[in-house]
């Protein structure tokens, strides 16, 4: 697979692929049973592929296998966007209610300012008499 994108570099510009780095590699070799480096394991970091680069690896590839995994590459990619489709129009909308809701703060307070300005001040209560006072009798 890393012969295949070197030969045809041109087909997988940085936003198809890209090579793993060493922390990544070896957070998938802890994760998956890989032969070692020493043991005829991977000399070089691998390729991780995006949507586009996956299908674009998959044309690249020219054998029985590789034509039936392009094939269901494909089919995955186009279920996965049939699948995500309604969630894509619903975080639109909600997109759209968050901004019109995050104006309705202001508009609120505007109004309440408004109500203020029009409202009469509330009247003082009336003061109490200081100092000493006599008991009324009874």
């Amino acid at each position: 697979m890393n012969e295949q994108v070197k030969r045809n570099i041109e087909r997988f510009p940085a936003d198809f692929a890209f090579r793993l780095s060493r922390q990544e590699f070896d957070g998938l070799m802890s994760q998956f049973a890989t032969s070692n480096v020493g043991r005829g394991g991977r000399r070089k970091l691998p390729y991780a592929f995006t949507e586009h680069g996956a299908i674009m690896a998959a044309s690249v590839l020219n054998s029985r296998q590789a034509v039936q995994t392009s094939v269901f590459v494909v089919r995955a990619f186009v279920h996965l966007r049939r699948t995500l489709a309604p969630y894509k129009e619903l975080m639109a909308r909600l997109e759209h209610l968050e901004k019109t809701v995050g104006t309705h703060d202001e508009q609120i307070k505007a109004i309440v300012d408004a109500i203020r300005l029009l409202m009469p001040p509330p009247e003082e209560p009336p003061k109490e008499p200081f100092g000493f006072r006599r008991a009324k009798k009874s």
